[in-house]
């Protein structure tokens, strides 16, 4: 087994006043060599966009683009046709694919959006763009994880172009687990929402990230009132 252990306060940080960043992975005008990405896990951005502002009209190409709010709402404009809002208990993804273009606006005047913005890298390049947004209420637990993406149509969450498998815990008790990967080549990004645990002898906090890989199962120990991200990637 191999970690990599990224705590929070080693994160690139980018204050633009409407937009208060902060990236696990380079990005923007944030480089670090040694953080560019982690296998097919290229962005991890912890977003807060405050009230009555937002990203202007922008192109993706060949990206999947995951996007998990924490609270608060967006309303999302694409070159697709579609407009929509998504908010706190849903997951939104987009296959940039050959190229699209988008908006996304925090239409609350009095009250900042915080967001998870998260881009994969595709098993396949030039597919046709697409869009969706999923209530992923029906699929809560607690004290255990669920799925929230997946690579297939037929699977729990929504799904990309790339054998990735996201999952989410909520713990309200104190509570010992364990992840099992579904591909020898897979590695395993844990991100903390919120709460403490120890993974595979790690103590992570909030907003911590580690990176775990040639390994086929991950151990938990999740203090209660602790929330994570799952995130399963192809390391090569």
């Amino acid at each position: 087994m191999k970690t990599i252990l990224h705590k929070a306060n080693t994160r690139g940080h980018a204050n633009h006043g409407w937009l208060n960043s902060y990236h696990t992975f380079s990005f923007a005008n944030y480089y670090n060599p040694d953080r560019v990405h982690f296998g097919a896990l290229r962005v991890l951005n912890d977003d807060t966009i405050a009230g009555g502002t937002g990203f202007g009209t922008h192109p993706h190409d060949n990206m999947e683009i995951v996007s998990i709010p924490i609270s608060g709402a967006l309303e999302h404009k694409d070159s697709m046709g579609n407009t929509a809002v998504i908010q706190s208990g849903e997951v939104q993804v987009m296959s940039a694919g050959t190229g699209i273009f988008h908006s996304e606006y925090n239409k609350q005047k009095d009250e900042a959006t915080k967001f998870l913005q998260i881009w994969v890298f595709p098993n396949r390049k030039n597919v046709t763009p697409r869009y969706d947004q999923i209530s992923i209420r029906d699929l809560e637990k607690e004290n255990e994880f669920f799925q929230i993406l997946s690579p297939s149509t037929e699977d729990e969450g929504v799904w990309v172009h790339q054998q990735a498998w996201f999952n989410l815990g909520n713990f309200t008790n104190d509570t010992e687990t364990s992840y099992q990967l579904h591909d020898e080549n897979s590695g395993l990004y844990v991100f903390v929402l919120k709460g403490n645990v120890e993974v595979e002898g790690n103590e992570l906090t909030d907003r911590d990230g580690l990176g775990i890989w040639e390994t086929n199962s991950v151990a938990f120990k999740a203090e209660k009132d602790t929330q994570l991200l799952l995130m399963e990637v192809p390391m090569n």
